[in-house]
């Protein structure tokens, strides 16, 4: 199963999802959210990268109503629910089904969004992603991404683990869809350590590098183009 077939076949219950498996979920966006540095009536221009459902977009769109959005994602019933998500505000959006290992947009971004969806790559494609988002970005403009992070210790790599298995579980009463994720994370995830992902995007050309949340195995990374 492709990458895409693997989150196309979870959109009817990914949100809720996403909302169990994560941890302090609310913390994590809200914290993305604070970091725009933009004017709230700005009609900014965002690109959300692996966008999914839109989830990410929702909560940029909810403090900047003005903003214009491009949604780019390789699972088209993933963007399906989102364009059903933003009809009222159709005009705001537009959607790309694609790889962004091979970036192609025809624009300049004030910001790049994502969430949860980089950690699918290679070091390498991170690697160049980060050079194509640094890019694409106006000056000033701002990259955030929430993405997981690899620990550097076995120890860490197991207690991480343990603390997601043991919340889904606590949460989430379908053993079914426990297993699905655990499959999808197993197959699918190449996590890389904090410091690397740090580095990669100071080597791409951002300033203003940081970490600025964390919540064991998930980041919220913070870079800025001058």
């Amino acid at each position: 199963m492709t990458i895409d077939q693997a989150f196309n076949a979870s959109v009817e219950y990914y949100d809720d999802w996403m909302k169990k498996a994560l941890p302090n979920y609310g913390d994590i966006f809200g914290t993305a959210t604070d970091l725009i540095p933009f004017d709230t009536a700005a009609q900014i221009d965002v690109l959300d990268l692996g966008a999914g459902t839109g989830l990410f977009s929702k909560h940029v769109l909810d403090k900047y109503p003005q903003a214009n959005f491009v949604l780019y994602d390789v699972a088209d019933k993933m963007l399906g629910v989102a364009q059903e998500r933003f009809r009222q505000q159709h005009l705001q959006f537009k959607y790309i089904v694609g790889d962004y290992r091979t970036l192609q947009v025809a624009q300049e971004f004030d910001l790049v969004i994502s969430s949860l969806s980089i950690h699918h790559l290679t070091d390498d494609e991170k690697i160049k992603l980060f050079r194509s988002v640094h890019k694409l970005l106006r000056k000033v403009g701002v990259f955030i991404n929430i993405d997981q992070v690899l620990g550097e210790t076995a120890y860490l790599r197991d207690l991480y683990w343990g603390r997601w298995l043991s919340q889904v579980k606590r949460v989430e009463a379908s053993e079914a869809r426990i297993q699905e994720s655990i499959n999808r994370r197993t197959t699918y995830d190449r996590d890389a350590l904090l410091v690397d992902q740090l580095q990669w995007l100071k080597e791409a050309g951002f300033v203003n590098v940081d970490c600025i949340y964390k919540n064991y195995f998930v980041g919220v990374f913070f870079a800025c183009k001058t």
